[in-house]
């Protein structure tokens, strides 16, 4: 079957039926958007013109900087575009971002794992972290991340485009993602919900799980020390990365996972939304405020040598 859509592309309908609410959500995305380019470009200056963030948190934190930038650079034009203009997206432009942000998507499922298990070392074999975590496996984890992206979407990309679509070519979405590809089907979807469903477990549950072993073991390691500032020194260590993790895996399960129900999948809109452009502008952020060791590199990255005043 010749899939009817290709010749002609889509219509990324968003939330056309209200004009005024895409007009404000322009602006938000428009702001949201230079805040993720501006705030992940400095963490990346940081870690590689600082030499005191050559260590393999700020390894891993700089590739997740990276990819938030290429991560929203994906979707946000061709969205602002969408939202104060044509709607229109071509097969081969839908085929780009969906492939690019599928890759993506699951590199940093990966990477926030690999994050979480250097933060795992770090409290819990503190005496043989530089031995554990050395510079050739910071580069051999962050490589399986990135490969493992390119490969699930190499995966699951093409079945999806390959669907023969319904001839109005309207995309309940903002972006070209697979759930929604999914619902404009007009004819067999049971392989793709199927493969769905297991690429969501192994690139959202087991690493989401594997999180949460790692702070779980953190946590019983600390309550065995009964020191207040080993407390304060775990909280310090990994408190911004628990909350981006936090923040990244409830916007995506709660885009990927909903129910099949109009309300569900409008308010999936705004998660997706959400997960696209808050999440990549929310990281450099939370990372910037509550991690001292950037905000001090940061100073010193303006003259302004401060840091030993500050607990």
């Amino acid at each position: 079957m010749v899939n009817q859509s290709s010749p002609v592309g889509f219509l990324l309908l968003g939330f056309s039926e209200y004009p005024g609410l895409e007009r404000i959500l322009f602006v938000v995305v428009l702001t949201s958007y230079l805040l993720t380019l501006v705030g992940n470009t400095l963490i990346i200056l940081l870690s590689v013109l600082d030499p005191r963030l050559h260590s393999p948190m700020y390894f891993f934190l700089s590739n997740l900087s990276f990819l938030d930038l290429c991560f929203t650079t994906s979707c946000v034009p061709q969205m602002l575009v969408n939202l104060w203009g044509p709607k229109t997206i071509s097969f081969l432009g839908c085929f780009i971002q969906l492939f690019i942000f599928m890759s993506l998507g699951t590199t940093e499922c990966i990477l926030l794992t690999v994050m979480a298990f250097d933060r795992y070392v770090a409290v819990c074999q503190p005496l043989h972290y530089a031995t554990i975590i050395h510079p050739r496996l910071c580069w051999q984890l962050a490589a399986v991340a990135w490969v493992l992206g390119l490969a699930q979407s190499i995966v699951q990309t093409p079945p999806t485009l390959l669907l023969p679509f319904c001839p109005h070519r309207q995309i309940d979405d903002f972006l070209c993602e697979v759930p929604s590809l999914i619902r404009l089907s007009c004819g067999d979807t049971t392989y793709n919900e199927i493969q769905l469903v297991v690429s969501s477990f192994f690139i959202l549950v087991v690493p989401l799980s594997l999180v949460l072993v790692s702070y779980g073991t953190i946590a019983r390691a600390v309550l065995r020390i009964n020191s207040a500032q080993a407390w304060k020194r775990a909280l310090g260590t990994c408190s911004s990365h628990l909350m981006v993790v936090t923040i990244f895996y409830s916007s995506v399960i709660a885009d990927y996972l909903q129910p099949k129900n109009p309300y569900a999948q409008k308010r999936g809109k705004f998660f997706g939304l959400f997960y696209a452009v808050g999440t990549p502008s929310l990281n450099p952020l939370i990372y910037t405020l509550r991690n001292k060791e950037v905000k001090r590199a940061f100073r010193r990255l303006l003259g302004k040598d401060g840091e030993s005043r500050e607990n």
